[in-house]
């Protein structure tokens, strides 16, 4: 069966959540031995999943911002590290497909290539030197232009998807310019090589290694495109981020539930769910996740709504939510580990890999503080 099939949004998702199960036992064996897993994006890729944000003329289902988020939720809970990851591919494929960014017929070409066969693609943009690209830094990757196309030489980290992904979005300065663009990287290109540095504790199933660019030569077409140097516009699809974590703050809340209703110490009558203190804790997990969930969805609502006009005036609400959410995600897996107790820190304990993953949402973007300080921004420029 496949989702571009199916005529109503809860079919989707019944057919989703079903294909999605498999995820949680496998994520433990992938966490613990450092392996990529290849076996749930095959389930995905079966389902046609990696088209669903790709626009109805390009053979898509043209998922709105609201419903590409449930998916994510969904894959969340059941694995963080493959929500992540293919929520990049998602994302961009939309952004890109709604706002006409590159050629017609180069993002044609990959559109085609992600309905038939299921490719996938995510931006390769961070550097050892440089960091995060949301910081402002330079590319200390470069390219030349010569009489056919461009060279590419450099090296990219956190490249998440590593292992799978058929295209890279590789930014690189432009020799002899200060410009800095953006070029479409085949995987099977010469000179294209992942080296295997992710030795994250978190999210250790993304397989975001490095990416090696010696010597690539890629067309004068695949330059798909010269990013502004002033500020970024908003981006609704970024929203992927805090969707995976609210998934993985859910999946430890029904880690703790089941055992405070099993468990049943010899000193009382029943289990620990009937505690005053458990109660507690299982109540402000409740509290925490459905203050998430409407934050992250009513802010996807009003961008599926919206026109450019209103979207601009976003970044600050959209930042918002992402450290609203991530932060009430750690909250909710730390609650749960404390219902559980010392046994929450077994490496059997699913709850300890919660731990560890959701913990890498304080590190994804935007950062915290960046938030904050635009947030400050608009907070003032409204009450003037």
């Amino acid at each position: 069966m496949n989702l571009l099939g199916q005529s109503t949004i809860d079919e989707r998702i019944n057919l989703f959540s079903k294909t999605v199960e498999p995820f949680t036992e496998r994520a433990i064996k992938h966490d613990e031995n450092g392996t990529f897993p290849f076996e749930n994006f095959e389930d995905l890729k079966a389902i046609g999943y990696p088209a669903v944000t790709l626009p109805k003329e390009h053979g898509g289902l043209g998922a709105s911002l609201h419903e590409m988020l449930r998916y994510q939720e969904i894959i969340g809970k059941a694995d963080g590290s493959t929500a992540l990851s293919i929520g990049w591919h998602m994302g961009i494929m939309k952004h890109l497909g709604e706002n006409d960014i590159w050629k017609k017929d180069k993002y044609a070409s990959v559109a085609h290539d992600v309905k038939e066969t299921g490719a996938l693609l995510n931006n390769a943009a961070s550097e050892p030197a440089t960091g995060s690209p949301t910081r402002g830094g330079k590319p200390e990757t470069f390219v030349k232009e010569d009489s056919t196309g461009w060279v590419i030489n450099g090296r990219k980290t956190f490249t998440t998807l590593a292992p799978i992904l058929s295209y890279f979005v590789v930014s690189a300065s432009i020799d002899g310019t200060d410009d800095v663009g953006n070029f479409l990287v085949k995987r099977d290109s010469e000179g294209v090589r992942i080296e295997e540095t992710w030795d994250s504790i978190a999210m250790r199933g993304t397989g975001s290694h490095d990416l090696v660019l010696e010597n690539v030569h890629v067309e004068k077409d695949d330059l798909v495109e010269m990013p502004s140097s002033g500020k970024q516009k908003p981006a609704g699809w970024l929203l992927h981020i805090p969707a995976c974590y609210l998934g993985i703050a859910q999946a430890a809340q029904q880690a703790a539930i089941d055992f405070a209703t099993t468990y049943s110490p010899n000193s009382i009558k029943g289990t620990i769910s009937e505690l005053p203190n458990v109660k507690q804790k299982i109540g402000e997990i409740e509290l925490g996740i459905l203050e998430a969930k409407h934050f992250l969805y009513s802010v996807a609502k009003k961008w599926d709504e919206s026109d450019e006009t209103i979207r601009s005036t976003m970044g600050p609400e959209l930042g918002a939510v992402k450290l609203s959410v991530v932060n009430k995600a750690v909250e909710a897996v730390d609650l749960a580990m404390r219902i559980v107790g010392a046994r929450s820190l077994s490496k059997k304990n699913k709850l300890q890999l919660y731990y560890r993953d959701v913990r890498a949402g304080l590190h994804n973007p935007p950062m915290d503080d960046m938030t904050i300080i635009n947030l400050a921004g608009k907070s003032i420029s409204d009450h003037q």
